[in-house]
């Protein structure tokens, strides 16, 4: 059987035979193909063991047996000699040979040799390749036609897993539209300490003038004394979610205790059987199911001290707080929350001491509840308190006759209930945003110097989120919120200039702490300098003036009075050349020594 040329250098030389075998290059052609395929199906026969024989690529070991150069026993039994496989009756040294063949002509073992034979040959081909590249850049530098087995074979892996990654990429990032190819992934962007969590723009324009007094809010707010935290909750806010922070999650010196199974805690200050905390988790719906500003103002100091005399009441100090939300999300979470069966039946409404009536303000439903309503059944109710509550409910509505509609033009009360509720909220203790957490947990731990336990968890996925809407229902739900949309506009500047306000502030402080560490420290080296200069100068004396361990406390003393009068000195000569007009560059470094050593000596006595 002649073989192909390629195949023949791929193989390498045939295997030589064992020792006295004869050495015969083709097998006597007795019998044909079918003859030993059919010799080979016989279960019981030799040529079937030897063509099984050990698995691919497992060498004989002891658990198989090779062929040996012993002669096959010949059946004593006519049908054992019919029956005995024509290949069992070839030479011993053609079998071996035949056997040889069909190793070496395995199409597995014939793929392996070509594939590591090309991929040497590819390698080889690079490596000259890439020897002629680097001799030209880097001449007389570049040795890599003297590269050993071992390079080699690393150069080739290289390329080999650069192929593979270019392969993967193109398969994963068709085209240009991988944006991990960009230069821009793989910088490293400094965090913005302002970027707010979801992902908006960091750096916002400010559209509202504030004063400093709107901009610093630090409230001096003491557990122990009288005064009271209010917290109003607007519906659909995230104020569930902050109130259990109020109660479960702050560090304080006598914890509210909050039983399993209860939504209320008790809030008590220190030492006392009081409450400092005025919220759903802790009072509950004391004043009704979430209250207004109207209802909150008139109602809690009656609360909190309406079972006392007015003479024996004292004097607190009512520090309101609350939680806005973007309008769109919040109208569209309050619908949802209808749709699963809410009514809030339970809320008052009271405003100028009684609640509204049946026309002053209609239901949207007529039956138990309005579950199952459609958004545009929803957004059509014209008497839906959804519509603009954040206004309504920061506002004052004693203002515009509360609930009563007739008492002025609608343009007119929307102006006025505006204007309130941005008052309102510029004069609170505090106000968060839900669309920054971090930001709202920072604020209120400066402005009350109250510290959480555990951070705030930024949500950006909810029932709100979930829902779906085009472009047209977006800009209806923002027509009929329209007054929300200038609140929250307005709160979320004061919001964000606020917290930009406190972090320059923390930073100056951080600087001036620093500043004050370094004069401190310089002032301490003055001091053990001028300590050992006195030693030093009069040993002898020391010992015998000052028996006492404070001597050298009496020498710093007089050693810093006599600074002090050559810098009063030397500010003397200063005023008196300042006068004349004379030297000006002499008395400029005269005024900066003078200046620098009563730094130095004021710091001195300060950290004393």
């Amino acid at each position: 059987m002649a073989l192909p040329a390629c195949a023949a250098r791929a193989l390498g030389p045939p295997l030589q035979p064992e020792h006295r075998a004869p050495a015969r290059t083709t097998c006597p052609r007795r019998h044909s193909r079918v003859e030993a395929e059919l010799a080979a199906s016989q279960p019981g026969s030799v040529a079937a063991s030897v063509r099984a024989g050990p698995p691919r690529g497992v060498s004989h070991g002891f658990n198989s047996r090779p062929l040996r150069d012993e002669p096959i026993k010949a059946s004593f039994s006519l049908a054992g000699a019919l029956s005995a496989p024509l290949f069992a009756l070839l030479p011993r040294g053609c079998r071996r040979r035949m056997n040889d063949l069909r190793r070496r002509w395995d199409l597995g073992s014939l793929c392996r040799a070509l594939l590591t034979r090309g991929l040497a040959a590819l390698g080889h081909s690079l490596k000259h390749v890439l020897s002629a590249i680097f001799s030209k850049i880097f001449g007389p530098l570049a040795s890599v036609g003297n590269m050993d087995e071992k390079s080699n074979k690393l150069l080739l892996a290289l390329v080999m897993f650069f192929l593979f990654a270019v392969i993967v990429l193109q398969y994963v990032c068709p085209g240009t539209e991988c944006q991990l190819l960009r230069l821009q992934a793989f910088s490293s962007p400094v965090p913005d300490p302002y970027r707010s969590e979801d992902e908006s723009s960091a750096r916002f324009v400010p559209r509202y003038n504030f004063s400093r007094g709107d901009l610093l809010r630090k409230v001096d707010f003491d557990i122990k004394g009288d005064d009271l935290i209010v917290f109003l909750h607007i519906q659909k806010t995230g104020g569930t979610t902050f109130g259990r922070h109020l109660v479960r999650n702050i560090q304080l010196e006598q914890p509210c205790e909050c039983r399993v199974g209860q939504k209320k805690c008790t809030c008590h200050r220190p030492g006392k059987r009081e409450t400092w905390l005025f919220s759903r988790f802790s009072t509950g719906w004391s004043c009704g199911l979430h209250a207004d500003w109207t209802e909150l103002t008139s109602c809690v100091p009656a609360m909190v001290d309406g079972k006392r005399d007015a003479r024996l009441r004292p004097s607190r100090n009512f520090h309101y707080i609350t939680i806005l939300r973007d309008p769109v999300s919040r109208y569209l979470s309050e619908w949802r929350h209808v749709q699963r069966g809410a009514t809030w039946k339970a809320s008052l409404h009271v405003c100028d001491g009684r609640p509204p009536t049946s026309e002053e303000l209609p239901s949207c439903y007529t039956g138990d509840d309005w579950s199952g309503c459609p958004l545009k059944e929803f957004m059509d109710c014209p008497y839906n308190l959804a519509n603009n509550r954040q206004v309504r409910m920061l506002s004052d509505l004693t203002l515009v006759g509360c609930y009563n509609l007739s008492v002025m033009p609608e343009k007119q009360r929307n102006k006025v209930l505006l204007e309130s509720a941005k008052s309102n909220l510029k004069h609170m203790a505090f106000f968060g945003l839900t669309e920054f957490q971090r930001k709202t947990q920072y604020l209120f731990e400066k402005t009350f110097n109250m510290n959480f336990i555990s951070p705030f968890t930024q949500y950006n996925t909810t029932r709100a989120s979930s829902v779906e809407i085009n472009e047209d229902i977006q800009k209806r739900i923002e027509g009929l919120n329209f007054l929300d949309m200038e609140l929250y506009s307005y709160a979320k500047d004061l919001f964000l200039q606020r917290y930009q306000f406190m972090r320059q502030k923390e930073h100056q402080e951080a600087r001036r702490k620093r500043q004050e560490q370094r004069k401190f420290l310089k002032g301490r080296f003055l001091q053990t300098h001028f300590q050992s200069q006195s030693q030093s100068q009069n040993p002898g004396q020391n010992q015998s003036q000052n028996p006492n361990p404070n001597a050298n406390q009496n020498v710093t003393q007089n050693l810093i009075q006599n600074l002090t009068q050559n810098s009063s000195q030397s500010l003397s000569q200063k005023e008196n050349r300042s006068n004349r007009k004379q030297n000006a560059g002499q008395e400029q470094n005269d005024s900066n020594s003078s200046s620098g050593a009563s730094d130095y000596i004021g710091s001195v006595e300060k950290w004393r």
